[in-house]
C-alpha cells in the first residue's frame, strides 16, 4: 500500500497520483553500458577469456554482468519510492526509500504550484515541481512525469474546495 494511502486523514480520497519520469533511467542505463563494453573488451576483445579456464571465464562474465546491473538498482528503488498524490484535501508528496522524504501541504494553505521544464523535459513529459504554501515554499521535486498534469489535478481540486457543499433538504 502506498504512503499516501496508508496516511489518509478522514474523508479524504485520493484523486490523482503521479510518477518519476523513466528518464530518471538514462544515466544508470549509460553508465552500465559502458562497464559491459569495458568488460567485453576486456575478456573478449584481449583475448583473456580464451588463455583463463572455461569456469573462471563465465565466472568472469558473471561479475560483469552483476556490475553492469549495480548502476541500475538505485533508480529503480527511487523510481519505486517516489510517489506524488493529490487529494481532495492535500498535496502529498514523498521520495527516497532507505532515507525518505515526505511534504504535505493541505490545498487550502497552497498559494502556487510552479512547474520548471527544460527544453528536453517538455519534449519527453518530464520536469520539476515547486510547491508554494503560506509558510514558505517546499523544495523542488525533480523529474516528475507529466507535471503540468499534476499541477492542473491541484488546481482542479484548490477550485473544487471553494465550491459551495450541497446541503441536503429536508422535507
Amino acid at each position: 500500500m502506498s504512503y499516501a494511502d496508508n496516511n489518509l486523514i478522514a474523508g479524504e480520497t485520493v484523486t490523482y497520483r503521479g510518477r518519476l519520469h523513466w528518464v530518471l533511467f538514462v544515466k544508470p542505463v549509460l553508465v552500465s553500458a559502458v562497464i559491459l563494453v569495458a568488460v567485453i573488451l576486456l575478456l573478449d576483445v584481449s583475448g583473456l577469456s580464451t588463455k583463463i579456464s572455461t569456469g573462471a571465464a563465465a565466472l568472469a562474465w558473471l561479475a560483469g554482468l552483476i556490475l553492469s546491473v549495480i548502476p541500475i538498482i538505485p533508480a529503480i528503488l527511487t523510481w519505486k519510492s517516489a510517489e506524488f498524490s493529490v487529494t481532495n484535501k492535500r498535496v502529498i508528496l514523498k521520495v527516497g526509500f532507505v532515507q525518505s522524504k515526505t511534504e504535505e501541504m493541505f490545498l487550502n494553505k497552497v498559494e502556487s504550484v510552479g512547474v520548471d521544464q527544460n527544453l528536453v523535459g517538455r519534449m519527453l513529459g518530464y520536469g520539476d515541481i515547486v510547491i508554494r504554501g503560506t509558510g514558505g515554499s517546499l523544495e523542488p521535486f525533480h523529474r516528475v512525469s507529466s507535471p503540468l498534469e499534476f499541477r492542473r489535478q491541484v488546481q482542479e481540486q484548490i477550485g473544487r474546495s471553494f465550491e459551495p457543499q450541497s446541503k441536503p433538504t429536508s422535507v
